[in-house]
């Protein structure tokens, strides 16, 4: 895969994040770029849950998309 490969995916998967994630804003996704802990921390932010909660969250959103690759 290649560079402008991964930048599309990234913006394909970032529309699914905030479908999922909808308290997430742009700022955050770019803070996030790819970065799984990053992710579970925005999450653990926004929506005031435990890092267990939050890591939960995007368990099951992996298994969900699973052609996602961090």
């Amino acid at each position: 895969m290649n560079r402008d490969e991964a930048g599309g995916n990234w913006k394909q998967f970032k529309g699914k994040m905030k479908e999922k994630w909808g308290k997430l804003t742009d700022d955050d996704l770019t803070v996030v770029e790819g970065k799984r802990d990053q992710l579970v921390g925005k999450i653990q932010e926004r929506y005031g849950y435990a890092k267990d909660q939050a890591e939960k969250e995007v368990s099951d959103w992996e298994a969900n998309n699973r052609d996602y690759r961090w």
